[in-house]
């Protein structure tokens, strides 16, 4: 009987130590527009986009070279302040078998997102989904990409500041379209836009995507600063906004 107790002393204590989070050198939210302004098909060249950049050499490599070589990897689509939706849920990219995983998901996934642009609604639920996420990641990165500013939803002040506040990093990809819209307010472009009110935190910088250069090519130009943490060398904005 003693044993018996003593065994299943050490079940219950067992059971009741709670699992250690699986590390990894970076927790990423790629946090994208899938909102009105966005058709099918732009949906799908951000979708391939990412899914590509991901996949490619240049990226594995980055992964490769961190302290823990492997990175976890949630993709969200956002639109108006209640439509936030999570279309790959979190998985930890180590190597090109991880990297197409993630990749087939984004590209099969159906897309969920409804309503205008409430970039601050879409930070906080990055926020909680890092938050609840079970990983430990060295960094903690939302990465923002859009093709236009905060319209609804708490202000865009509060959300950054509250996530810088808890150690995350912001970067932003701004989306430009020939004939688009201006981007900002008083028609200021829309990476300045971006870069003023939307990134911060450490080495935090806006990438460009228009007719020049390929959503595919600035998405992986942006993980890579990304994993490699050397955002500052690729900043666009002209403004860095202070924590």
């Amino acid at each position: 009987m003693r044993i018996l107790a003593g065994l299943s002393f050490l079940l219950i204590a067992l059971v009741s130590v709670p699992a250690r989070a699986e590390e990894v050198d970076l927790e990423l939210v790629l946090a994208a527009d899938g909102s009105g302004s966005i058709d099918d098909d732009e949906l799908t060249l951000q979708r391939e986009g990412w899914a590509s950049a991901l996949t490619s050499n240049d990226v594995l490599a980055a992964i490769g070279s961190g302290l823990i070589g492997a990175i976890a990897v949630a993709y969200v689509e956002w639109g108006g302040p209640q439509s936030q939706v999570t279309v790959v849920d979190w998985q930890v990219i180590r190597d090109p078998a991880t990297a197409e995983a993630f990749a087939h998901k984004l590209r099969t996934r159906p897309r969920g997102a409804y309503g205008y642009n409430s970039i601050s609604n879409a930070i906080d639920y990055s926020v909680r989904l890092v938050e609840e996420s079970g990983f430990s990641g060295m960094r903690k990165v939302i990465d923002v990409s859009g093709d236009g500013p905060n319209i609804g939803g708490r202000p865009l002040a509060e959300a950054r500041a509250e996530a810088l506040a808890k150690g995350f990093t912001i970067n932003a990809l701004a989306i430009r379209r020939p004939g688009g819209r201006p981007g900002g307010p008083g028609g200021m472009s829309l990476e300045t836009y971006y870069g003023e009110q939307l990134i911060g935190g450490p080495g935090a910088f806006v990438e460009i995507a228009d007719e020049t250069r390929p959503f595919a090519v600035a998405a992986r130009r942006k993980l890579v600063a990304e994993i490699a943490d050397s955002g500052g060398a690729t900043r666009h904005a002209t403004l860095q906004p202070t924590p």
